[in-house]
């Protein structure tokens, strides 16, 4: 099998989420694999930090600022798009927040923050996206799931539920674009030494407890999902649809 079928060369990439962790790491990869890289995010110092740093290294790197929770400001942001000639070939749906809290204390409008940044985004801005790919009969959209799409953890409900939410969401996208050309897949990282995590990873009882449940026995790192986007990015998964990729150093396989 060529290696130009994992080319990214002349595609152009959306990333939400992408000025640091999972998100950024995605971007560097991508640009790494020749595509132009978009980041987005709601912080425009850190949006402005992660560019020049990226551009410094030879990548070719853009950015968007909006709210993944604002339907307004995403279709304002394709209409952007769309007046600068910008097609956008890859989406990855990345960005997300986590909140933790017993559901007996849990308030409706946490839920609710943590359904509309995790999964709601991912259905506006993939609706948005697909609406240009489906005329031009192709492109690719990546979804971030988590290993927590499959298996449920106390204290994080609302992200359990929006991550589930994403495996069927990613399959539905397939039921109904794969005809027109697109590929919708998901990724479902395991437990990952990011910003993110950082609580849990200074936690001795926590990171014990990954540790000794992930068979790998340790913390998977954001570059080692990278192979993975590139291949769902890629038109070597063409034939790939409605699917979730665990890289979860095994967690999910084990009792």
């Amino acid at each position: 099998m060529s290696l130009e079928l994992f080319s990214l060369a002349g595609k152009t990439a959306l990333i939400t989420g992408s000025s640091r962790g999972l998100g950024r790491a995605f971007a560097e990869g991508l640009a790494a694999a020749g595509a132009s890289v978009i980041l987005n995010g709601t912080n425009a110092e850190r949006l402005k930090t992660a560019q020049d740093e990226m551009s410094a290294a030879g990548m070719k790197v853009k950015t968007s600022l909006f709210d993944v929770t604002d339907e307004a400001a995403i279709k304002a942001a394709f209409d952007t798009f769309d007046q600068t000639g910008t097609e956008i070939d890859i989406l990855i749906n990345n960005a997300g927040i986590q909140f933790r809290k017993p559901m007996l204390e849990l308030e409706t409008a946490d839920w609710q923050r943590v359904i509309d940044t995790n999964l709601t985004s991912a259905f506006m801005i993939g609706r948005e996206a697909a609406k240009r790919m489906v005329k031009r009969g192709h492109g690719k959209i990546v979804n971030i799931g988590s290993l927590t799409s499959e298996l449920a953890r106390a204290t994080v409900a609302p992200y359990t539920v929006a991550k589930g939410g994403i495996k069927m969401l990613t399959k539905a996208m397939a039921a109904e674009w794969a005809e027109q050309g697109l590929q919708a897949n998901a990724i479902g990282p395991g437990y990952m030494l990011t910003d993110m995590n950082e609580a849990l990873t200074s936690d001795p009882k926590f990171d014990a407890w990954v540790k000794g449940r992930t068979p790998a026995r340790r913390w998977g790192k954001p570059e080692e999902l990278i192979g993975t986007a590139i291949y769902l990015c890629s038109d070597a998964s063409n034939y790939v649809n409605g699917q979730i990729i665990y890289a979860d150093g095994g967690m999910i396989s084990v009792l």
